[in-house]
């Protein structure tokens, strides 16, 4: 048997590519969109993809199973699980070669069977898959493919249809679905390797390991979430349901795309190098426009200094979907601040989140030259906390925290506005209008996104870059005495 997990970095996610030596045949588990790595993969193995399954209808990036259905006319094994809300409503009606799944139902690729298990909690239709290598003589499964049902010491979010789906009522009762699943899970053989879809980093679950795999075993004896769940049912949904990061604003299309029907992509977008001053008119279109610049320069207080007025900051770093899919509108015509040899990384991750217009590029240095040569810049004034501080208390700005909400449970400064960025566009109508919003983060990397995203949105904003975790001991005994405790 082959076996390879293939890592996105950005998205914390694990795709499966399985296949049998004997007869070239692969099936490929939780595709992303750009599916030509898969293909290529695949074939520098001598194997080809002649089936795809999901776990389950993604939130966080869309799926590459249509695009394979599209283009080479592959065989889907998709779940028939949930309720009619929550099936693959795109399968169902496009004369594709498509197999439904319900619990137990079992299938092969050449000599590896695969049996499905209907694991509900983090959605509804959510399915995981045994594996067993009959190839090599055996006949009790090797592996579990475990979507975001279990992940290496947490358990896959039960809250997403609620906090990211808006679907009012929700998160308990899947949390008390997922609690069954656990159970179910906790009678399989300790040996059963687990294999997740997603690893630290993402935002479906809320304290994900970063080791790669692990075991039935391993996660019965030191998962917190199912130590949880072995004290009872409520105990379990409290744990569950406590302290879940807010889901980046893109989850909820993401959904939707993926029971309906992403657009077929077909290959990357190519965007076309643009002169400065095209980018400029671009970045100036301003709030609620399709045109949108992002500039991916890795020095923020470059950022800061100077860049085209309008345009907002998302880096070129593992949170770049989560940041970028947090801010852009639907249907966003992006430019880029990019250097070419970036150029690619950034297209596929921005078309894995949906964002297949992307129109142009402009490299850091020509935007210099640009400056340099009298273009107008825009600017966004950058202090630290202290200077913060003498601002807030002489009633100059409005302190706004953008971290996650548990974070600012735990401690935050005193009058601070909490708003996560990953939902700032929500919460946009309700932040303090006195005056200038003084954002502040853990490290200033979330904040600079967050005070780009408001600039761009018309509001007067200083940016705090200075580290909290230097005020956060002394804030539990009252804060720093400069501070407002108003």
């Amino acid at each position: 048997m082959f076996f390879r997990q293939i890592f996105d970095d950005t998205l914390a996610q694990y795709a499966y590519l399985i296949g049998c030596q004997r007869t070239g045949d692969a099936i490929l588990f939780d595709p992303q969109r750009d599916i030509d790595r898969y293909v290529d993969l695949a074939a520098s193995e001598g194997l080809r993809i002649v089936a795809v399954a999901e776990t389950h209808i993604h939130a966080d990036f869309l799926s590459g199973a249509r695009e394979f259905a599209e283009r080479f006319g592959t065989r889907l094994f998709l779940s028939d699980e949930g309720g009619p809300d929550w099936r693959y409503e795109w399968a169902r009606d496009g004369g594709y070669d498509h197999v439904p799944l319900r619990d137990g139902a079992r299938f092969e690729t050449g000599d590896i069977d695969f049996r499905a298990l209907h694991t509900p909690g983090h959605t509804p239709e959510h399915l995981s898959f045994l594996v067993t290598d009959r190839g090599a003589g055996a006949d009790e499964p090797m592996g579990l493919l475990s979507g975001d049902f279990v992940f290496v010491g947490d358990l896959g979010r039960p809250d997403l249809l609620e906090t990211a789906a808006r679907v009012t009522g929700a998160m308990t009762p899947a949390a008390r679905r997922l609690y069954g699943s656990v159970r179910s899970f906790l009678d399989l053989p300790d040996y059963v390797q687990v294999w997740p879809a997603h690893g630290a980093g993402s935002s479906c679950g809320k304290a994900l390991g970063a080791v790669p795999e692990t075991t039935v075993g391993y996660e019965r004896r030191f998962s917190p979430a199912i130590a949880a769940a072995l004290k009872g049912e409520d105990a379990f949904v409290s744990h569950i349901l406590e302290g879940q990061p807010e889901p980046p604003m893109y989850f909820a299309r993401m959904k939707r795309d993926n029971r309906d029907g992403a657009p077929v992509l077909g290959g990357l977008p190519q965007p076309r190098r643009v002169a400065p001053p095209e980018a400029a008119s671009r970045a100036r279109a301003g709030s609620g426009a399709r045109e949108v610049v992002i500039d991916t320069r890795s020095d923020r207080s470059a950022f800061m200094a100077r860049h085209l007025p309008g345009s907002v900051y998302v880096p070129l770093t593992r949170s770049f979907c989560t940041a970028a899919g947090s801010i852009l509108p639907e249907g966003a015509a992006v430019t880029l601040v990019i250097d070419e040899t970036d150029l690619e990384w950034a297209v596929r991750r921005l078309v894995r989140i949906g964002f297949d217009d992307v129109r142009g590029f402009v490299e850091p240095e020509a935007l210099e030259r640009y400056f340099d040569e009298g273009g107008e810049p825009a600017a966004i004034p950058e202090i630290d906390l202290e200077a913060a501080s003498r601002l807030s208390t002489s009633g100059q700005g409005d302190v706004l925290d953008v971290r996650y909400a548990a974070e600012y449970a735990a401690s935050h400064l005193p009058g601070a506005v909490n708003a996560s960025y990953t939902r700032l566009p929500d919460y946009a109508d309700r932040l303090p209008s006195n005056g200038s919003l003084l954002v502040h983060c853990l490290s200033g990397a979330r904040a600079a996104v967050a005070a780009s995203y408001l600039a761009r949105e018309g509001r007067d904003v200083h940016y705090i870059n200075d580290l909290f975790t230097a005020y956060a001991g002394s804030l539990e005994t009252g804060g720093p005495q400069s501070w407002s405790q108003s």
